[in-house]
């Protein structure tokens, strides 16, 4: 049962895009199981650049069917233009798979994420606007819309006239908004259903299938333990759950199928939208490392926040998500640093705790501990093995290994698809 889970150790943006793509030309089949366009994946192929919100990215590899599961959110105007863009690039989008009970990000979700965290203000949670929280909290009110629904107007409609019911009662009476039409949205999502039947399928009995055939099955989280809804720095966290249990329920998989759990670390910290982040720099190493590595939000185009690496949430993810392996991305951007600080502990109210700490409040006091490792000048970029690198750059990653709690069994030293050391096999 060759099952291996993919998901970021940090606040996400680690670099899920490069590791599931490395993996895809041993990989049968690349699953998102949580999440909607509100991720981001930047994967390099040759001199090819693809920004992927939705998509698996193993829909980059032929050999590869890419699977979006039953816990994702999906916006199918979102879908649409993404598979155009690839099927205009040349890449063959023609075995994707669609959960039939995953989610539909309806336009009247989109206003009610945009109208709500403008009318937060300063308390804003940081959302992307893109629908994906109140497309979660419709499935747990238990009036959403599911892929399937688009199949039979008259569930349809329904369903649509029972979420607007309560949801055009909070736009015209709280937030001055005019009411949205029932007609129109249900016109609007039936124009849907032909353009995407033929990728509707029921997931959960292919994916039990292939791993009963020895198939080799990757599940791909969308964003980063942090930010997982129980796990992370709750309320600055998305609506799901991309920690590793969350493959399990976002694909209907059982957890005695999985076989393997890789998190992929940043060889420094960065996080995009509100929230504590005790690391985070706001001098001349933060813009450098925000400008090295290109630290800018694939689906939101904004700036990351950038900081220096934190081995306690490193810790911390291993523990939660039971990291047999870790990806260490981006180690090229530290290059030039004659010294490179790593976050080993905190500080709180004068005491040092190297476990993340279980009180919001305590976190958000939390003070970085700092234990400084030489660094290095030499390019690495065309380092090929672990020898190749410099002593120092060995060091660092030992160093990061060790504080971290599982082995790193690949390093990226640039954005291209062969720019990676492996050290042990994923599979």
């Amino acid at each position: 049962m060759p099952a291996l889970v993919l998901l970021g150790a940090q606040w996400g943006d680690e670099g899920k895009g490069k590791a599931t793509d490395l993996l895809g030309g041993s990989v049968d089949y690349v699953v998102r199981y949580q999440g909607g366009n509100n991720a981001g994946h930047t994967v390099v192929v040759g001199d090819q650049k693809y920004a992927l919100h939705l998509l698996p990215s193993g829909i980059l590899s032929p050999e590869c069917t890419p699977v979006i599961g039953n816990g994702v959110v999906v916006d199918p105007s979102v879908l649409l233009s993404e598979l155009s863009g690839l099927n205009e690039r040349g890449v063959d989008t023609s075995k994707l798979l669609i959960s039939g009970n995953a989610h539909i990000i309806t336009p009247y979700n989109v206003t009610v994420d945009k109208v709500t965290e403008r009318f937060l203000g300063k308390r804003k949670i940081g959302t992307t606007g893109r629908g994906i929280g109140p497309t979660y909290a419709d499935k747990i009110n238990r009036v959403g819309i599911r892929v399937q629904d688009l199949y039979d107007e008259s569930i349809l409609t329904q369903k649509v006239e029972a979420a607007l019911d309560v949801k055009n009662q909070i736009l015209t009476k709280l937030y001055n908004r005019r009411a949205i039409a029932i007609d129109q949205v249900v016109e609007e999502l039936l124009g849907y259903a032909a353009q995407i039947e033929r990728y509707v399928a029921d997931t959960v009995l292919v994916l039990n299938k292939a791993l009963d055939d020895d198939k080799v099955v990757l599940f791909e989280g969308g964003q980063g333990t942090l930010l997982d809804i129980d796990h992370g720095t709750y309320p600055f966290v998305t609506s799901s759950n991309p920690t590793a249990g969350g493959a399990c329920t976002g694909a209907g998989v059982g957890p005695t199928r999985i076989s393997r759990v890789i998190g992929i670390l940043k060889a420094y910290t960065t996080r995009v939208g509100s929230g504590p982040f005790p690391t985070e720099l706001f001098d001349d190493d933060g813009d450098a490392l925000r400008r090295i590595g290109g630290e800018r939000g694939v689906t939101t185009g904004r700036d990351r926040r950038c900081g220096w690496f934190d081995a306690v949430i490193a810790r911390y993810a291993t523990r939660v998500n039971g990291l047999t392996d870790f990806f260490l991305t981006k180690l090229d951007v530290l290059t030039g640093w004659e010294q490179i600080p790593v976050c080993v502990a905190y500080e709180i109210d004068g005491k040092r705790v190297e476990e993340l700490p279980y009180s919001q409040t305590d976190f958000h006091h939390a003070k970085p501990v700092y234990e400084m490792l030489p660094g290095w000048s030499e390019d690495i970029s065309k380092a090929k093995t672990f020898a190749d690198l410099p002593k120092n750059a060995q060091d660092y990653v030992k160093a990061l290994e060790e504080m971290s709690g599982a082995p790193i069994s690949a390093i990226g030293v640039g954005p291209g698809r062969d720019e990676t050391i492996e050290i042990n096999s994923f599979i």
